[in-house]
C-alpha cells in the first residue's frame, strides 16, 4: 500500500514537473514571440488600464497570442509595477519582450508644443487648441476664467507665459502646459531681476516685463536687444514718449490689418505710446529670456531714436536731425524688398519734452522690421 502511494506521489511529481516545464516554456515562448505588426502603430494605455486587460485587447486585435501565459509572466516579473498611461509606439519586428520593456520603463510617446517669442496670449490659446493629443479643457472660457483655473484670478495673461518647447503625452491637459509656462516665466523673471542693473527705472519686476515685451516686438536682430532697451529707457528717463508701433498695434487688436495710419496713431488707447507717457499698462506679447535680460541690463549709450534699415537691423541716432536723415535714407527711399510695415505719412504731435519726428519716420524711435511688428494672425 505504501509502495503504491509512493509510486503515485512520484508520478504526480513527474507530472507536476512536466507541467511546470511546459508552463515555463509557454511563458518564455509567449514573451519571445514576434508581434504581428505589418506597419507601425500606436497603442493607447488609458488611465486605470491593467496589463491583463491590455494583453487581452492586443490578443483580440491579433497583435499577440498566449495572453494567458503573458499574464503569469507579468505577475512574477513585474508584480506591483504601475502601467504608465499614454501611447506606446510599436514597430514591425518588435517582440513581446520589447513591448514589456517599453511598459516597464514607461516609454510613452511624447509630443512637442513650441510657444514662440512675440506671440500674444490669443495665439498661445489657438496653438493649444490645435494640439489633438492634448485634453482640451479651456475651450469656451474667457481669458479671465482661464487665469482663475490656473489659480491666478485677476492676473492679466499677456506676457505671463514663457516661450519654449514643451513636451507632453497624450491625455495631458492644456491647463497643465499653461501651468508649466506660467511657472517657468516667473522663475526666469525672478532670476533676471536678481541680476539687474540697479540704474534701470523699474519699480517692480512687472514693469521690467512690460518693457521686455516692447523689446521683443521691436527687435529684428538679436544683438540689438540691449541697444533698443537703452533707447527706450533713456526716453523714459528723459520724459519722452516711447512712440513704438507695436503698442499701437496691440491696442488695435483684431482690427490690425498689417498697417497703421495717422488716425490709428491718434486714437486714444491705454496702449498708444504716441499719446500716453511711460510704459503701456501690460506686456504686449510673450517674452524670451534674452529680451528680459536686455530690459534689465540695457547697453550703455546716448541714442534716443532708431529706424529700421529694411534688413532687420536698425540705425540708432542721438538726436532728431540724425534720425530724420536716417528716415530719409531708409524709409522714404525704400528698396523693393524693404521689410517693414508701412509707416504713416506723418506722426502726430509729440510730447512737449521732444520735437516732432520727421514725416514718414513711423515712430519717434523707429519702425520695427515686419517679423518684430507683432502682426496679428
Amino acid at each position: 500500500m505504501i509502495r503504491k502511494l509512493l509510486v503515485l506521489i512520484e508520478a504526480l511529481l513527474v507530472l507536476a514537473g512536466l507541467a511546470l516545464g511546459v508552463g515555463a516554456w509557454k511563458v518564455q515562448s509567449s514573451v519571445e514571440q514576434t508581434l504581428n505588426l505589418p506597419t507601425e502603430r500606436l497603442i493607447d494605455v488609458p488611465a486605470g488600464a491593467t496589463p491583463v486587460g491590455m494583453f487581452r485587447r492586443l490578443e483580440a486585435d491579433g497583435v499577440l497570442r498566449d495572453a494567458f501565459w503573458l499574464r503569469w509572466y507579468w505577475r512574477f516579473n513585474a508584480n506591483g509595477m504601475t502601467l504608465h498611461t499614454g501611447e506606446y509606439r510599436l514597430a514591425p519586428g518588435m517582440s513581446m519582450q520589447d513591448l514589456l520593456g517599453l511598459w516597464q520603463r514607461g516609454e510613452v510617446v511624447q509630443y512637442n508644443l513650441t510657444l514662440v517669442e512675440g506671440w500674444t496670449f490669443r495665439q498661445v490659446r489657438a496653438a493649444l487648441g490645435r494640439q489633438e493629443k492634448l485634453r482640451q479643457t479651456l475651450a469656451g472660457l474667457s481669458d479671465d476664467e482661464v487665469m482663475a483655473k490656473l489659480g491666478h484670478p485677476g492676473v492679466f495673461p499677456e506676457g505671463r507665459f514663457f516661450p519654449d518647447t514643451y513636451r507632453y503625452v497624450k491625455g495631458t491637459s492644456d491647463l497643465e502646459l499653461l501651468e508649466q509656462a506660467y511657472t517657468r516665466l516667473d522663475a526666469v523673471l525672478a532670476q533676471e531681476w536678481q541680476g539687474r542693473d540697479s540704474s534701470t527705472p523699474y519699480n517692480d519686476p512687472y514693469q521690467a516685463l512690460i518693457m521686455a515685451s516692447l523689446i521683443e516686438k521691436e527687435t529684428g536682430v538679436p544683438q540689438e536687444r540691449g541697444e533698443i532697451a537703452g533707447v527706450f529707457i533713456r526716453r523714459l528717463q528723459s520724459g519722452m514718449l516711447l512712440q513704438t508701433d507695436p503698442t499701437v498695434i496691440y491696442g488695435m487688436g483684431e482690427r490690425y490689418n498689417g498697417k497703421i495710419t495717422r488716425a490709428d496713431l491718434k486714437e486714444p488707447s491705454p496702449y498708444n505710446t504716441y499719446l500716453n507717457p511711460g510704459l503701456p499698462p501690460t506686456p504686449i506679447a510673450m517674452i524670451g529670456r534674452e529680451a528680459i535680460h536686455a530690459a534689465l541690463n540695457p547697453t550703455p549709450g546716448s541714442s534716443l531714436y532708431f529706424v529700421a534699415r529694411g534688413d532687420g537691423s536698425h540705425v540708432f541716432s542721438d538726436d532728431l536731425d540724425a534720425h530724420n536723415e536716417a528716415v530719409r535714407e531708409f524709409q522714404l527711399k525704400r528698396r523693393a524688398d524693404y521689410r517693414s510695415s508701412p509707416a504713416p505719412a506723418a506722426a502726430p504731435a509729440a510730447a512737449p519734452a521732444e520735437a516732432a519726428p520727421a514725416p514718414g519716420s513711423g515712430t519717434g524711435t523707429g519702425t520695427a522690421p515686419e517679423p518684430a511688428q507683432g502682426s496679428q494672425p
